[in-house]
C-alpha cells in the first residue's frame, strides 16, 4: 500500500485513506470534506491524527498510512500500514463492548473508557498491511 501524498483523499468505494509516516516532518491538511463532514489530518513519522468536524477519530504513534477507512454504527474498519510496531486509539461510542480483529484473527473483546476511546497495538513493518476490524458487540 502505497504512502498517501495528498494526506487525505476519498475513495471510489466511498471510504477515506489518509497519512504518510515516510514524511520526516509533520504536515497537515484542514478543510477536507468527505460525504458532508469536513476532516482535519496531521501526519508524519511520529504521528497521524485525524479528526472529522473537529472531534478526534483517530490516532497512531508512531505514524502510519491508513487506507479504505470507515467509520459507522456498527464499528470501524480500515488498512494501516507503517514501518514498525504502533499503538492506534479510536474514538467510538463511550462504555460500550466491541470485537477486534488485525488480519482475521481475533484480538478478543475490548471495553471503550468513559470517553468512547479504545486502544489497540499493531505489529507493523515496512511493506506489509494490516486489515484492522472493530465490530460493535
Amino acid at each position: 500500500m502505497p504512502v498517501i501524498e495528498e494526506l487525505i483523499r476519498s475513495e471510489a468505494d466511498g471510504t477515506i485513506s489518509f497519512g504518510n509516516y515516510k514524511l520526516p516532518k509533520k504536515s497537515k491538511l484542514d478543510n477536507f470534506e468527505h460525504r458532508g463532514d469536513l476532516y482535519k489530518v496531521k501526519t508524519f513519522n511520529e504521528i497521524t491524527k485525524l479528526e472529522r468536524n473537529g472531534m478526534f477519530v483517530y490516532e497512531s504513534v508512531p505514524g502510519t498510512t491508513v487506507s479504505r477507512f470507515t467509520a459507522e454504527d456498527w464499528g470501524v474498519e480500515f488498512q494501516v500500514e507503517g514501518d514498525k510496531d504502533v499503538q492506534i486509539t479510536i474514538q467510538l461510542e463511550d462504555d460500550t463492548e466491541y470485537a477486534v480483529t488485525v488480519d482475521g484473527v481475533s484480538v478478543g473483546g475490548m471495553v471503550t473508557n468513559m470517553s468512547g476511546k479504545l486502544n489497540v497495538s499493531v505489529e507493523l513493518s515496512e511493506g506489509r498491511s494490516s486489515r484492522i476490524r472493530i465490530l460493535k458487540r
